[in-house]
């Protein structure tokens, strides 16, 4: 596994220097994923990750609202990447009732099996981006740290 170039008796504190590490192996993920993506998907990276939370949904699809807040986004880069999914016709947005505000986006039965048939080959990227920085335990870990996104938020 690669080191943090801080190595182990730098300056840095050992949070930092796992923090560092992590956004090491992240990076090293999205980028092989980009390629991967536009090959199998033919969609940016950042509209992969529009259907990935899409994906997660149960049933019915996510406010924009929610997904712009959830990918740190701002509402008018969203607005733009939905319209590019709509035109490639894997999602579909609708208002929600009661709010004639709100728009509500969902994958089309299109974007479904779109996924169903890369995520094994979208799973071994991640995992091989992964596992040059980490071990199987850490790996582990770490999805067992993440939060479940289909989850709105809790009041504070």
């Amino acid at each position: 596994m690669p080191e943090c170039p801080a190595g182990g008796g730098g300056l840095l504190p050992a949070e930092l220097r796992a923090w560092m590490l992590l956004l090491a192996a992240t990076g090293a993920v999205e980028q092989r994923l980009r390629t991967v993506v536009k090959e199998k998907l033919d969609v940016s990276h950042d509209e992969f990750l529009v259907l990935c939370l899409l994906a997660e949904q149960p049933e019915g699809g996510l406010r924009m609202t929610r997904v712009a807040e959830l990918l740190g986004r701002p509402k008018t880069r969203l607005t733009y990447q939905i319209a590019c999914l709509q035109h490639a016709g894997l999602v579909t947005r609708r208002s929600v009732c009661g709010d004639r505000r709100g728009i509500e986006v969902a994958l089309t039965d299109k974007a479904r099996r779109l996924l169903a048939e890369t995520s094994g080959t979208l799973a071994e990227t991640v995992t091989e981006g992964l596992t040059r920085f980490m071990g199987p335990d850490q790996c582990a870990a770490m999805r067992g740290l993440m939060p479940d996104l289909s989850q709105e938020p809790r009041g504070t």
